[in-house]
């Protein structure tokens, strides 16, 4: 299975989301073809009503914990409530560059 279908299931089972969005970012990275390994995460469920932003990504990282001691090493999470997420769809903020950005030699 691939490393973003894996986050993708788990990451559905665990909050049911209303919108899930996983993008393998790990192209605009320096890192080898395939690598599989830099993630941006755009999730919407009401299991966050209430959290903080610290919280909601803590959620996240303990659902991932397998794939973060493994080879995923960065996550760009965009976490909403279905109430924060109305008139945002269009809005969701790109993920910042990698400051180790380049080819590899």
């Amino acid at each position: 299975m691939m490393m973003r279908d894996q986050i993708e299931s788990k990451l559905s089972a665990a909050f049911e989301p209303a919108y899930l969005e996983v993008v393998d970012e790990s192209y605009r990275h320096n890192v080898p073809a395939g690598s599989e390994s830099h993630f941006k995460v755009v999730l919407v469920s009401d299991r966050f009503s209430g959290e903080r932003f610290l919280t909601r990504h803590r959620m996240i990282y303990s659902t991932l914990a397998e794939e973060l001691a493994g080879s995923v090493h960065a996550l760009a999470l965009h976490t909403y409530t279905i109430k924060e997420w109305e008139g945002l769809q269009d809005t969701v903020l790109a993920s910042p560059p990698c400051r180790g950005a380049g080819t590899i030699a």
